[in-house]
């Protein structure tokens, strides 16, 4: 695998921390935003970092490595299993190839975080994984 299990974790406390968060549901809603501050916390807005953090790991990583984390997804999810890593690695740089990239798939992939664990449990190489 050409990705760093380590990478992996980081990827996934990030993937968690955007996967708790919920949409805006009352912009407007007229209270103190100095009272409501520690509930926005769980709420997306423009100037939520988290995402741009996700966006940025992925970016950063080679094209290699993005395959491997798509192919742990896949692995994660079902799609393959570890004997078939390389069919997954395989399937991955198609999905790269035809447009599919890994920053789309994950984005809009429910609880991307959890495959990602299962996907690196299947192969032998879970950490515990925890936001201390």
């Amino acid at each position: 695998m050409d990705i760093a299990v380590d990478t992996v974790t980081d990827l996934v406390l990030r993937l968690k921390a955007l996967e708790v968060k919920e949409g805006i549901t009352d912009p407007d809603s007229g209270s103190n935003p100095i009272d409501d501050g520690a509930t926005d916390v769980l709420t997306s807005g423009t100037d939520d970092a988290t995402e741009s953090e996700v966006r940025g790991l992925i970016r950063g990583l080679n094209d290699d490595q993005r395959a491997d984390l798509l192919a742990l997804l896949y692995v994660g999810r079902g799609d393959y299993d570890a004997q078939d890593w390389d069919g997954a690695v395989a399937f991955a740089r198609e999905r790269q190839a035809a447009g599919d990239g890994a920053l789309k798939e994950l984005l809009h992939t429910p609880n991307a975080s959890d495959l990602l664990e299962e996907g690196l449990d299947a192969l032998g190489l879970s950490q515990d994984i925890s936001a201390d």
